[in-house]
């Protein structure tokens, strides 16, 4: 249970991560193509935790692993980073390139798709949500339209991808669930930006044209998105999410719409409607939901 409810707390902050540096990709944006940007922020992402592996790594060299043969764990390292960095990179690209022709507010709210796509992708592989998790996320859903949906509702090529986007998410965290506890996290998190970092450096040499001035420009949201988004929030994500349920996982990351909304109260003081407010609330009551024990539940009726 304690593990449990740090692994909460850390996909929590991973959320709030999330959510305060989406600004930070749109801003990008206005500088640098999508793969550039991708490429850059993946790469800075794998350079930031080589330190950390090599200092982690030296504390243990004399510790000997007996579990498993060595080689063997080598290899599924590679194969489970070069898997997951294969899926964010897709579904990164889907974001950053639908980013441009939507509003900032519909592409929260179709990104997290997620939070339904998860549970059914898990009735596939024979992981059941349950009823008390389906309910968590018929909230969360609601909760993210009034939060992100302003108007009515209607879809374009840009939200397309997005959804694209949201399903690639979903792939990303259920392959995440399947590798993570067989191998060191960091290391995980490493090579899979290292391999999404390679990936989008092909996209930007046949797409794009590489300028070290409009780079310049846009530096403080790429080092932005590369230390925090990823060298530290996707890294959260693969720490964290060993143990838990990954429909409650997605919950919990979800909220980093509630958080870019409060982040831009306190730091851009724009005025929260009662709407959104009462997305919060519907937001905040699916993940505590999701966290209270079945039977507790039963106890309680």
């Amino acid at each position: 249970m304690k593990t449990k409810v740090r692994n909460s707390c850390l996909l929590f902050l991973t959320a709030c991560i999330w959510g305060s540096s989406f600004v930070a990709q749109s801003v990008g944006m206005d500088y640098i193509g999508p793969y550039t940007f991708n490429c850059l922020r993946f790469l800075i992402g794998s350079l930031v935790l080589l330190p950390v592996i090599f200092f982690s790594r030296h504390r243990k060299k004399d510790q000997k692993d007996r579990s498993k043969d060595r080689t063997l764990q080598k290899k599924e390292m590679l194969c489970g980073g070069i898997v997951c960095g294969v899926i964010l990179c897709i579904a990164s690209t889907l974001q950053q390139i639908g980013i441009i022709y939507t509003t900032a507010g519909k592409a929260g709210f179709l990104t997290a798709m997620y939070i339904v796509l998860v549970p059914v992708l898990g009735l596939f592989l024979k992981r059941k949500a349950g009823l008390q998790l389906w309910i968590s996320v018929g909230l969360a859903l609601i909760g993210l339209y009034l939060l992100c949906m302003k108007g009515a509702f209607s879809l374009n090529g840009g939200d397309v991808l997005l959804i694209l986007c949201a399903v690639g998410f979903s792939v990303h965290i259920m392959v995440v669930d399947y590798f993570s506890p067989k191998m060191d996290g960091m290391i995980l998190s490493c090579i899979q930006f290292l391999v999404a970092g390679l990936i989008s450096s092909i996209g930007m040499l046949l797409s794009e044209q590489f300028d070290w001035h409009m780079v310049l420009l846009a530096a403080k949201p790429i080092l932005y998105s590369g230390v925090l988004s990823c060298g530290i929030g996707y890294t959260l994500q693969v720490i964290a999410q060993k143990g838990l349920n990954p429909t409650v996982a997605s919950l919990l990351m979800s909220l980093e719409s509630v958080v870019s909304v409060i982040t831009g109260f306190l730091v851009l003081h724009e005025v929260l409607s009662g709407r959104e407010l009462l997305g919060c609330v519907f937001m905040f009551a699916a993940v505590i939901l999701a966290q209270i024990p079945v039977k507790r539940l039963v106890l309680a009726d």
